[in-house]
């Protein structure tokens, strides 16, 4: 068939347009600034690990910025904690958010039971002579990371509980580091840098070892009043939809306490705006085999791991009432 030369002219310049979007959007995906202070944003997948369910809105944050432009939710994790030591009670609260998810339409991973023990630190304090779990968790967090990481835009491991899988996944396969950024909402800043202490850094002391030592790492440790996220007085408001009701049926329980959000870990990547002051740190290498809480973190210009000192929660409760009207079926703004 004869081609034109308009044929052929249109044809040469969606050529040369297409070269020249795939050049900028290879400079926009690979090698651009971060949206914010962290190295990863709302562009990189994200992964879920967490215990409890009541305490926080860690969940429906992740959910709903998934489902309207924000990171996408790879899977999640669940596991037990200290406080909440029943996975199969864990895993049926989060099923149930799920249920109630999808059947508004939405679109959500299937989660993965993960039951391993607290890691124990070996004679001598050698990391690679730990004694792996071999977690469900674990195994999900280095498979998702082979499928789902670019060179330019790891997988970002969300934690609003303890460390064990994440070290876990690291002694199963070492390599997983280089397709993975922790990201988790632990410890308090200090003066000098912070504590891997509660909430979720006492939980496994010897795996915070491991995860600061091994992964690129970024400790939350800047909280708000997550109350404000759903208050009272906006539940009416909420869409009358399985999604909308099972956020209504939550609100009352919602956790009172001023270092319960898990959700600020989700929020530092899927909101640039959310995480406004950060600090470089480096975290100590070892802890005793008795210790109580995780290494200590200390600020220094080139430390290989970030800190998120403070927050702003007021954009967290925008982001939550934006995202949940984008939503199918979202009523409108009161």
């Amino acid at each position: 068939m004869k081609t034109s030369p308009s044929t052929w002219t249109r044809a040469v310049s969606t050529l040369v347009l297409g070269v020249v979007l795939g050049c900028s959007e290879t400079r926009n995906l690979g090698s651009s600034s971060p949206h914010g202070l962290l190295p990863v944003d709302e562009r990189n997948p994200i992964l879920l690990t967490n215990d409890s369910f009541y305490d926080n809105w860690q969940g429906e944050y992740a959910i709903m910025l998934a489902n309207t432009g924000g990171p996408k939710l790879a899977g999640i994790i669940v596991g037990t904690s200290p406080n909440v030591p029943v996975l199969d009670t864990n895993v049926g609260y989060w099923q149930g958010l799920i249920d109630a998810a999808r059947a508004s339409g939405l679109d959500v991973p299937d989660l993965t039971r993960s039951d391993g023990a607290k890691l124990v630190r070996p004679d001598g304090g050698h990391i690679e002579a730990t004694v792996p779990n071999r977690s469900g968790g674990a195994q999900a967090i280095v498979d998702l990371s082979k499928e789902l990481s670019l060179p330019y835009r790891p997988l970002v491991v969300v934690t609003g509980g303890r460390l064990t899988d994440v070290a876990d996944a690291y002694l199963v396969d070492p390599t997983v580091v280089e397709r993975t950024v922790v990201v988790s909402s632990l410890g308090a800043a200090t003066d000098s840098g912070a504590t891997m202490t509660d909430p979720n850094g006492e939980m496994d002391p010897w795996a915070d070892v491991i995860v600061t030592s091994k992964f690129r790492f970024v400790q939350v440790s800047a909280f708000y009043d997550q109350r404000q996220d759903v208050p009272e007085s906006l539940v009416p408001t909420l869409p009358d939809t399985p999604f909308g009701r099972s956020i209504a049926d939550k609100q009352p329980k919602i956790w009172d306490l001023p270092k319960a959000a898990d959700q600020v870990a989700v929020l530092a990547v899927a909101v640039p705006e959310f995480a406004v002051e950060v600090d470089r740190v480096a975290a100590a290498t070892t802890v005793a085999s008795e210790a109580t809480v995780g290494p200590t973190l200390v600020t220094r210009a080139e430390g290989p791991s970030w800190l998120v000192r403070r927050c702003n929660g007021a954009q967290a409760a925008e982001s939550f009432w934006n995202a949940l009207r984008a939503l199918p079926d979202a009523p409108p703004a009161p």
